[in-house]
């Protein structure tokens, strides 16, 4: 007995040291990464981690959910300089800019060696890359990310003898039916003025046959005359049309506001459509944003980063995770479960994902728009250009200044951060 013990021991200490061999022999990593909308993203992000460690269990992904797209910057640079640095990031498609500043992130032009990798990197959608392609390379993998949408109440409008198989294509008839649709308990529209309003403002500057910035990341456009008439319409829109609440509107209660029918129509991002599908109490639609020129809108939303200070083996085994996540399987099972664009066009070819949008056609609203979008305010300093806007756009909606002024003031300010990038 006394020696089955000994041997029952034995065998649990060369177990043990086995164990703690194979945990030491393992590639470790740490990935942020943020959460912009409503919703179980988390489980979503955790589920496709613990599937890509039971496919590779030499690889311990250790996940971090570090809050909205700002947080998880911070935490991610705060880490790099503590010496406790993540292998990778999903950050903002924007940030590309200040990373590459900084020299914290490799590109991806340089990780993937193979032809299969090569052929990877071609695999997703063109405006979806913009953001993430500068100086002849590219820096960022696309993985949540969306358009602005507009969501619409079809029982508002049938109420208001609209048809709710129409949605407004242009911004006369998103006045006009505004007008029909705005009563005591309800407004016609509501555009987010808080968190992104710079990307509202894109949009409404896209439709008006403008963008914001060069693809350089070098210089602004802010004060050019179609981009104010943009900002004046927004302005309109609740000054004097009457259709939209006067001040700024949160982009955090927006969904709530919408779903408990206090607007007829909002904007916002498409990451939102599964948490509308699933709690609205009435019949809804999705639809492109309206034109004035053209349609248009930013794409929007999260990249894969990898960083420097990360060994060539974490560097690898970073790239295999990314391209796991980005998959055109788990590309689909992210876009069904969250409402953001499946990044590539194999991802709607999935049986999935195909199936998905052919029951359920508001989910490919964001993606036809891809047809009209256009890159995402991103320029170096790109924080304080974006607050720059911001605070201008807030200014104008709140009565502080008039559009004009406020987008000439922006635009000296932005022009003084970037005299210095060629």
């Amino acid at each position: 007995m006394l020696k089955l013990m000994k041997k029952v021991a034995m065998y649990s200490v060369i177990g043990a040291s086995l164990l703690t061999s194979a945990n030491a022999d393992k590639t470790k990593l740490t990935m942020y990464y943020p959460v912009s909308v409503g919703g179980p993203l988390t489980k979503i992000v955790d589920a496709m981690v613990n599937d890509f460690e039971k496919q590779n269990p030499d690889i311990d992904v250790k996940a971090i959910y570090a809050g909205n797209y700002n947080d998880a910057r911070i935490k991610s640079l705060a880490a790099l300089k503590a010496g406790e640095p993540a292998q990778l990031a999903v950050m903002f498609s924007i940030d590309i800019y200040d990373l590459i500043e900084q020299d914290a992130i490799v590109s991806f032009s340089d990780l993937a060696k193979s032809q299969e990798d090569k052929k990877w990197l071609k695999s997703f959608y063109p405006a979806l890359m913009e953001n993430g392609t500068t100086l002849g390379k590219i820096w960022g993998i696309p993985f949540q990310r969306s358009t602005i949408v507009m969501y619409y109440n079809k029982d508002a409008f049938k109420k208001a003898g609209l048809d709710p198989n129409k949605p407004p294509k242009n911004w006369d008839e998103m006045v006009s039916m505004g007008k029909k649709l705005t009563n005591d308990r309800q407004w016609g529209v509501m555009i987010p003025s808080t968190g992104y309003p710079y990307w509202m403002f894109g949009a409404l500057a896209k439709q008006n046959g403008e963008v914001l910035m060069n693809g350089e990341g070098t210089k602004t456009y802010f004060n050019n005359p179609k981009v104010v008439e943009a900002l004046q319409y927004w302005k309109d829109l609740s000054s004097k049309y009457k259709i939209m609440p006067e001040g700024t509107i949160e982009w955090g209660t927006l969904r709530k506001n919408f779903l408990s029918g206090k607007t007829a129509m909002m904007w916002h991002s498409t990451g939102n459509l599964t948490a509308v599908k699933k709690n609205a109490t009435f019949d809804f639609g999705v639809a492109m944003l309206p034109a004035k020129e053209m349609r248009g809108t930013p794409t929007g939303g999260g990249n894969f980063y990898v960083f420097k200070n990360t060994t060539p083996k974490q560097k690898e085994a970073s790239l295999k995770l990314i391209k796991f996540m980005t998959s055109p399987e788990n590309s689909a099972k992210w876009s069904i479960g969250t409402g953001y664009i499946g990044i590539s066009k194999a991802a709607y070819e999935t049986p999935a994902l195909n199936k998905y949008v052919e029951e359920f056609p508001p989910a490919k609203v964001a993606r036809d728009q891809l047809d009209f979008a256009t890159a995402e305010l991103s320029t170096y300093q790109t924080g304080r250009v974006r607050k720059i806007l911001d605070d201008s756009i807030q200014a104008v909606l709140t009565d502080k200044k008039s559009a004009k002024d406020a987008l000439n003031d922006a635009q000296n300010q932005a022009t003084r951060l970037l005299k210095d990038y060629k």
